[in-house]
């Protein structure tokens, strides 16, 4: 195997890592239905359910403190939101190569989800 295919060929797995990683972010930062929840508003409401919990009756006891568990989860993923743009940008430099290489149209990026703006910024055009 020559030089240049062996450089061909990690070239592809580092665009190909690229992708799959911010494809999973967009994936995982997908809005939900529903009015949007805030990080302050999620606090609020954690000290709220610390201020309930003492009187609560055993049954309500376990469901807020499912309900902070889950309330902590949703701020860890929404403070992770900042790892997005990193990824973004490694998406950039990679789409066109990848896209490219592997017949990708812009339809087919638009319709897993990836923004008009980010595929704009990659070179990825409609035509």
């Amino acid at each position: 195997m020559s030089e240049s295919h062996k450089a061909a060929l990690a070239e592809g797995r580092v665009q190909g890592r690229a992708i799959r990683m911010y494809l999973e972010a967009l994936e995982s930062h997908r809005p939900k239905r529903g009015r949007r929840r805030t990080a302050k508003l999620m606090e609020d409401r954690l000290i709220a359910i610390e201020a309930e919990l003492p009187d609560a009756d055993p049954v309500r006891q376990l469901q807020l403190v499912q309900e902070r568990l889950d309330l902590r989860t949703s701020l860890e993923s929404a403070s992770s939101a900042d790892d997005l743009s990193a990824l973004e940008a490694g998406f950039i430099a990679a789409a066109p190569g990848y896209s490219e290489r592997r017949g990708i149209s812009y339809a087919a990026w638009r319709e897993v989800g990836v923004p008009t703006g980010v595929l704009k910024a990659a070179g990825i055009t409609r035509g």
